[in-house]
């Protein structure tokens, strides 16, 4: 027996009647006709030796084949449109400098920002990857183009990437949480650790001694997964084997920080834009619960005394 001819058309026409349940709404989708619509899934039913779809009295559902065969049309067509639009891309040139927050450095910017890299290879690209407060300087300095901070004042201006507040995290094997007085990791240098974090402990009047000492996020993400301490981490980067803890353990979160998008001022350029896109793109996943019974975030005046690290 032959190999089906599973053709990019096909597929594409496939998909779409897939996802819309509806050889009509399938026609609009992809600019055909209804009737050359139904040719290709006859088609495609024809190389397959199987039905696909389940005629029925509003539109139509997959079968079990067109469940299996549903994946790979979802890939062939990305992977069709990725391709059709690198082509049609101007390549980019010129300097990028982008900042980024430690909390995101081993997270989901380094992807993104190696996705970008390769892609355009005339570009040259660099990363700061630091604290919110120096990257703001950076960029009054002239030495960012582009850069993504937090925000827990509420009065910083920018471009809304996603909310990801900071909460209290621990290992779900090693259960810190439940000593007294409870080990804590702290950041060295930061006035957001000292007024926020530590402070949050005290106004729930926890018992709690500083037992890890650092200045970087991957450094408080090594204190929790390694059993030594609970961790102050933002809501997005908790890493596996460890959870948030609640208010109703007597954890409430943090702050309410916003991540934002912030520009150099003095100019921008078709990479700069298109670094800014790669930087909303990659946030765009992100979506923050908050914690039922979790307390309010404090209020923006009170926020304003101690910046963000």
């Amino acid at each position: 027996m032959g190999q089906p001819n599973l053709e990019s058309d096909l597929m594409r026409g496939f998909l779409a009647v897939a996802e819309s349940g509806s050889v009509t709404l399938a026609a609009a989708r992809i600019g055909r006709t209804q009737s050359a619509v139904s040719l290709m899934i006859r088609r495609l039913e024809d190389n397959l030796g199987q039905p696909l779809f389940e005629r029925q009295a509003r539109g139509v559902t997959l079968t079990a084949r067109g469940e299996q065969l549903l994946p790979y049309a979802q890939r062939v067509v990305a992977l069709l449109d990725e391709a059709a639009l690198a082509l049609r891309e101007k390549p980019l040139t010129g300097p990028v400098r982008v900042g980024i927050p430690d909390e995101y450095s081993g997270t989901i910017l380094p992807r993104a920002l190696a996705a970008f890299d390769e892609r355009h290879e005339g570009l040259q690209v660099s990363v700061l990857c630091d604290h919110s407060d120096r990257q703001l300087i950076a960029l009054e300095e002239d030495r960012l183009d582009i850069a993504v901070i937090h925000d827990t004042s509420y009065f910083q201006e920018g471009e809304l990437l996603t909310i990801d507040p900071s909460v209290w995290v621990t290992s779900i094997t090693h259960m810190q949480h439940l000593r007294s007085p409870v080990p804590v990791a702290v950041y060295l240098h930061s006035e957001w650790c000292r007024e926020f974090a530590e402070a949050s402990l005290n106004h729930q009047g926890m018992r709690w001694r500083r037992a890890w000492y650092c200045d970087v996020a991957s450094g408080m993400r090594n204190a929790v997964t390694n059993g030594m301490a609970i961790s102050p981490l933002s809501r997005s980067t908790i890493p596996a084997g460890c959870r948030e803890l609640t208010a109703e353990e007597g954890f409430p979160a943090i702050d309410s920080a916003r991540v934002l998008l912030r520009r150099n001022p003095r100019g921008t350029s078709p990479a700069i834009e298109g670094m800014a896109a790669v930087l909303r793109e990659a946030f765009r996943p992100l979506t923050v619960a908050r914690t039922p019974g979790a307390a309010e975030p404090l209020s923006p005046e009170a926020q304003a005394l101690a910046p963000r690290m």
